[in-house]
């Protein structure tokens, strides 16, 4: 990945839908060579997809909240499961150490959180940190030239 590379995942990540001819603007290529710089960042899996940041206050989920979640023994997959078919688990992730999975729910009230919860409370035992604010928004790694 080099400079021109760089300035161009930097565009996508700010503004993902700018069109080709505004991205070669910005990086000071031709539309069809920044366009074949993108296919190959996609082929490298680099880029893995084009989307959209979705408020979740605006659809009607003003809390959120982080839960670590620590299934009972035998009940790893089980919990699994159930976290994966809750739509309200925006995000969960694997982890090490003494919890298993560690969650970000979005929720319309801390009763619609006991509600989800008490879904896995007899197969986990749970943590749960109501989300005040971000301190920093999601961001990518530093990138590094190669």
């Amino acid at each position: 990945m080099d400079v021109t590379d760089q300035k161009i995942l930097n565009a996508l990540i700010a503004d993902s839908r700018i069109s080709q001819k505004e991205l070669a603007a910005r990086v000071g290529l031709s539309a069809p060579a920044v366009a074949e710089r993108v296919r190959r960042l996609e082929e490298r899996g680099i880029i893995r997809g084009f989307t959209i940041d979705i408020n979740p206050e605006a659809l009607g989920y003003p809390l959120q909240a982080i839960v670590r979640i620590r299934p009972l023994p035998g009940k790893l997959h089980i919990v699994e499961q159930i976290i994966q078919e809750i739509p309200e688990f925006g995000e969960c992730d694997k982890v090490t150490g003494d919890d298993c999975f560690v969650a970000r729910l979005y929720v319309r009230s801390v009763s619609d959180l006991d509600n989800l919860l008490e879904r896995i409370v007899d197969k986990a035992e749970t943590n749960t940190s109501i989300v005040k604010a971000k301190s920093v928004e999601r961001r990518m790694p530093p990138f590094q030239l190669s």
